[in-house]
């Protein structure tokens, strides 16, 4: 394998690897001779027809595809350990050239963990926090607002965000709201003139969301670390048994890291009100 690795100041990493053709070659081989065992050739039982004879009758784009199953994955984790690159999201992967007979190659697009500086954060929230901590006879005692905590928050920490995190939040906001028009029974096209929006318009907005949200939660995992806030397995399994409905309960047992996420954010998050 040869690869080559390129990094971006965004922190965005674009590796790009080689795959040899001997590699290829064994691998297509290993695909007919797999394909050939579930084939149906006339004048020979299911699966009894010569690899040869079955290749003829295959789809190459399917022999292709069925190649890169198999080889993407496992060149892409020798790139990433042979380039000590701790990813924390999953690649873009671009083909670059799949001509037969000669070495295959592609590209993965991914990023590692940028650097976060907190700043003066914890100074910025309190000024926030004292309001709720001053006592007015005859009324009500109210918590800080996280809609005064969040951008007091923010306008401390820098952080420059991944364009590759960007571009697939925006793309699942984005597959979210078209999921959400055709239950309406709408276009996007009537969507968005409803809504006096272009498709410019639309991602341009889900841009700035997106990186508002990245920034925000790469913050407040900071800041957890950093004040050593952990979710133990009890509160995890405390949680799941108050879930409304079985089938909750059985969604929430199947993501148990994705429901430690969002506990340990939610102690951030009381952690920040109480400064």
């Amino acid at each position: 394998m040869i690869s080559a690795i390129q990094k971006k100041e965004d922190h965005t990493i674009i590796l790009t690897v080689t795959i040899p053709s001997d590699d290829v070659m064994a691998t297509r081989k290993q695909v007919v001779e797999e394909l050939a065992k579930s084939a149906n050739v006339p004048g020979f039982r299911k699966g009894k027809a010569p690899a040869g004879m079955v290749e003829d009758k295959l789809d190459p784009e399917a022999i292709r595809e069925e190649i890169l199953k198999k080889l993407l994955s496992k060149y892409y984790i020798q790139a990433v350990e042979e380039h000590k690159v701790q990813p924390i999201v999953t690649p873009k992967i671009h083909i670059q050239a799949v001509e037969e007979g000669k070495d295959w190659q592609f590209t993965a697009t991914t990023c590692e963990l940028p650097p976060i500086t907190l700043g003066k954060y914890q100074e910025k929230v309190k000024s926030v926090t004292a309001k709720s901590k001053i006592v007015i006879p005859g009324k009500e005692k109210l918590g800080p607002s996280l809609d005064e905590i969040i951008p007091a928050l923010l306008e401390t920490a820098t952080v420059v965000i991944p364009r590759i995190l960007v571009e697939q939040e925006v793309d699942r906001l984005l597959s979210r709201l078209l999921d959400d028009i055709k239950r309406l029974g709408l276009t996007l096209d009537q969507y968005l003139g409803s809504t006096s929006r272009t498709i410019e318009s639309l991602r341009a907005e889900y841009e700035k969301k997106a990186e508002n949200d990245i920034k925000l939660e790469l913050v407040l995992n900071k800041i957890a670390e950093d004040e050593k806030l952990v979710v133990e397995p009890k509160e995890v399994d405390e949680a799941i048994q108050k879930a409304k409905s079985d089938e909750e309960k059985k969604q929430l047992e199947s993501n148990k890291y994705l429901l430690a996420s969002i506990l340990r954010q939610q102690k951030t998050l009381d952690f920040l009100k109480n400064l």
